[in-house]
């Protein structure tokens, strides 16, 4: 929701100043309109339908474009065990292919409409040297500041170039201001869902589930539960073996139902921490963030767990990070005090450094036909959310790009006779690209100084919620996520953006003859 969001808003800003720019450098054409006897409202129809006929055009384009591109982004951000296999009713909803060019279509309109009515109450004369007349007083002052300092001339002169147009300015920079709030955002996110989906899964390297299923028919172990362990802790690369067992129980006095992990062996398996401590023995339990929240409990408290006519009185002493509402962890003798003939239903194997995880499951389905080794994966869930958060901030940062690109383009045109008068008097090739990219380079420096608080803002606005919806705690080592060195490299980002848009345009702009530039005049 939060990309979506930032998406609509970087479009709308992009069509707002691509349209309004478009009708601005056409007051040339306007004049000679009005010239030749067009009226002041057919002025005005002129360019609303010269404006929306490109805009639906683009909008169907856009649409299709929309539904094409559906379906390989889903299959590239849902990485798991099942993808590429999407039911056929996945893609763009009939409402949003009607809502959106619509409302896109609309908003062209409205950006147009502002400066065609200006330009329609602008005489001919006017309006025919509107661009190429001189505008006394606009950003006067500052250019003469810029001219007294030893910056080379091009840099002065490009440094100064955004205020000649600030209308136009400050749209461009919004846009490098939402696409540097945009990186920003997907940084934090990205490094708070890897260190997530690291977060105890060091703790063990193996799953061995203690029954296996072939030809149709389940095969129980051949060895004892206990012997089972320790000769999946002696095979070759192991370093140590866990039981865990799980039993459905209920909360004392309620019909709440619970399922109690009993583990023989490393209570830190696979989980992370976030208040108090871990089970040092019978009768203590660590809960998930999920089971404290949705039953008012904290950790401290007493918990009574009960099955059938047997009943343990339990304390809470650590909570750890956990979405699953029914699940706590305790002692392998906290499970069988309720259970007695409970049997493990699974092994997690930590092996030494260096060792094979696909030798030492080899190994153990040698050893016991009965059982099923598998070796842990990646977070396929954390993999999604980085997935789509690194596409679709790629997709805001080449949007940003193309602002940038378009202000460019309208600024070069809008100047193309100061840039003969420059290069009449010598201004070299190079100069001129130095000049039109040091113009757009000054955007993108202020879009990064206005756009990482906004990004680090929009972080802490959106992560905290992201876990509260799944009732998830996270620990400050997974949210401390903001350090000098990652700051100053998010710096570079809205000049990066911005020089991506200029350096084309700019090159173009370059190549100019004076021949050319003047011809108009």
């Amino acid at each position: 929701m939060a990309f979506g969001v930032l998406g609509l808003v970087v479009a709308v800003l992009i069509v707002a100043n691509v349209v309004g720019g478009a009708v601005v450098s056409g007051f040339r054409h306007i004049g000679i309109l009005k010239a030749v006897g067009f009226t002041p409202g057919q002025v005005l129809a002129v360019y609303l339908v010269m404006v929306s006929v490109p805009a639906a055009a683009g909008c169907a384009l856009g649409t299709v474009a929309g539904n094409l591109l559906a379906r390989p982004l889903l299959q590239f951000v849902f990485t798991g065990p099942d993808a590429g296999v999407f039911h056929d009713d996945v893609g763009v909803a009939a409402w949003v292919n009607a809502v959106t060019p619509a409302g896109l279509l609309l908003v062209c309109v409205l950006a147009a409409l502002a400066p065609a009515l200006r330009a329609r109450g602008l005489s001919a004369a006017r309006a025919i040297s509107a661009g190429s007349a001189p505008r006394a007083g606009r950003a006067l002052a500052l250019q003469r500041c810029l001219a007294g300092t030893r910056l080379p001339r091009s840099v002065s002169l490009g440094a100064g170039l955004p205020f000649t147009r600030p209308g136009r300015s400050a749209l461009t920079l919004a846009a490098v201001v939402l696409g540097v709030t945009t990186v920003t955002f997907a940084t934090g996110l990205a490094m708070t869902m890897t260190r997530f989906a690291g977060a105890g899964r060091d703790a063990y390297d193996v799953t061995v589930y203690a029954s296996n299923v072939r030809d149709g028919k389940e095969i129980q172990p051949v060895h004892a539960d206990r012997d089972l362990q320790a000769l999946l802790a002696s095979l070759p690369g192991a370093s140590r073996a866990t039981a865990r067992g799980d039993l459905e129980v209920v909360i004392a006095g309620s019909s709440r139902k619970v399922v109690l992990e009993g583990r023989r062996g490393d209570m830190e398996l696979g989980a992370v921490l976030t208040r108090g401590r871990w089970v040092r023995g019978s009768g203590e339990v660590v809960a998930g963030s999920a089971f404290l929240r949705q039953n008012g409990l904290r950790v401290g408290d007493r918990l009574r767990l009960q099955k059938g006519a047997r009943l343990e009185e339990t304390t809470i002493v650590g909570e750890f990070m956990m979405d699953d509402p029914r699940l706590v962890a305790g002692d392998w003798r906290t499970m069988t005090a309720l259970s007695p003939d409970e049997k493990p239903i699974a092994y997690h194997v930590k092996l030494r450094a260096g060792a094979d995880p696909a030798a030492y499951v080899r190994a153990a389905r040698a050893v016991d036909p009965g059982i099923d080794p598998v070796q842990n994966g990646p977070n396929n869930v954390t993999r999604t959310i980085v997935g789509s958060a690194g596409a679709l901030t790629l997709m805001l940062a080449v949007v940003a790009s193309l602002g940038v690109f378009n202000t460019v383009v309208l600024n070069t045109h809008d100047r193309r006779r100061d840039l003969g008068m420059l290069k009449s008097i010598g201004m070299t090739p190079r100069q001129v690209t130095v000049m039109t990219v040091t113009s757009m380079a000054v955007l993108g420096a202020f879009g990064s100084l206005l756009g990482i608080p906004l990004g680090v803002a929009g972080y802490e606005l959106v992560v905290p919620r992201m876990a509260g919806a799944v009732d998830i705690t996270l620990p400050s080592a997974m949210t401390d996520v903001w350090q000098a060195p990652d700051l100053a490299a998010l710096a570079c980002v809205g000049v990066v953006i911005a020089l991506l848009g200029a350096v084309v345009p700019a090159r173009r702009a370059a190549r100019l003859t004076v021949a050319q530039v003047l011809h108009g005049e």
